[in-house]
């Protein structure tokens, strides 16, 4: 019988190793960043993302004033899409039509209407709206509806004392960027001074106006500040409406193009307190003017250039909305 019971007993068992079970590679490096390289493997974000965070590039976006923010191009690269909403787009729009003068001061702006106009529906636009209002480029007159804002001579003064306040700042963070990206600015502000001596030949007040808004964007756009860049953008439109405000009819003076001359020598010069005095100068020179009784800007006509703005609202164009939107 005793032999019987042991040849009932199962066979024993060989006993289970001690500690984790074995992983495979794929395992173990997905437990420790960085070997994936070392060992071959593909490297992916979410396995090692010590070895990708360093190499991603800047996201960059000259339209907004951000362009000169990332530094040296990385060939090879690409740089994730910013995508552009609706709102974002009909908000541009307006601003635009402001600039223009499409949409003047004190111009009731009908949501309905606008909506047809655009063909776009009436919630992003009612938020697009919304936007310029918080920009303080729309107001809302006796609580009912919007309007383009009409500048005072208190907004005159505030505008251009802000400006004179941040343009020499970003001349300073410009002379401070290396050599060859100091080049590329100079470059690129050279070039809207040659746009502004075109203008003048052809006695173009709007597009001397014109060049002269891009030259200040192109400005912030290299402060290298996001900040900075949407704060100018705001200023420059305000700026534009402190003309259509004060003035009968929109103007530039020729004098516009010596001292934006006399911007680019200083930059390349790199003396940048000269640049901010001439900076100040400029702004308190279009206050004065801006703000001069019509006796006293009479006797400045020949040094004025003029162009017919409109008293009612413009039809604005259509968008062109991308597929998607």
């Amino acid at each position: 019988m005793a032999d019987r019971r042991k040849e009932c007993v199962p066979p024993s068992r060989p006993p289970k190793p001690r500690g984790p079970p074995a992983r495979g590679p794929h395992l173990a490096d997905r437990a420790q960043p960085g070997l994936c390289a070392e060992r071959g493997f593909p490297v992916a974000l979410k396995c090692c993302p010590e070895a990708t965070r360093e190499d991603r590039p800047a996201v960059t976006d000259r339209s907004s004033g951000t362009h000169a923010l990332s530094g040296a191009r990385q060939v090879g690269r690409l740089a994730p899409v910013r995508r552009t909403s609706t709102v974002d787009l009909i908000a541009e729009r307006l601003r635009e039509a402001v600039v223009e003068g499409s949409l003047p001061p004190g111009a009731a702006l009908g949501e309905a209407e606008l909506a047809f106009q655009l063909g776009v529906s009436r919630g992003p636009l009612r938020e697009a709206m919304q936007r310029l209002t918080a920009e303080g480029l729309l107001v809302i007159p006796r609580r009912r509806g919007l309007a383009v804002r009409t500048m005072t001579a208190e907004d005159v003064r505030d505008v251009h004392w802000l400006r004179a306040r941040i343009e020499p700042e970003l001349g300073r963070r410009i002379l401070a960027r290396p050599a060859a990206e100091r080049k590329t600015v100079l470059a690129e502000l050279g070039a809207e001074v040659k746009r502004m001596q075109r203008a003048l030949r052809r006695d173009d007040a709007r597009a001397l106006g014109d060049a002269y808004l891009d030259f200040h964007r192109a400005l912030a756009a290299w402060g290298g500040s996001l900040r900075l860049a949407r704060m100018m953008g705001t200023l420059l439109i305000e700026t534009r409406l402190c003309a259509f405000s004060m003035y009968e009819h929109f103007e530039v003076h020729r004098d516009l193009v010596p001292e934006h001359v006399a911007f680019v020598e200083a930059l390349a010069a790199e003396d940048a307190a000269r640049f901010a005095a001439l900076v100040e100068a400029h702004l308190e020179a279009e206050v004065r003017r801006l703000l001069d009784e019509p006796a006293v800007a009479a006797d400045e006509d020949d040094e004025r250039l003029l162009a017919e703005t409109p008293d009612e609202p413009q039809p604005l164009d259509r968008l062109d909305l991308p597929e998607g939107l």
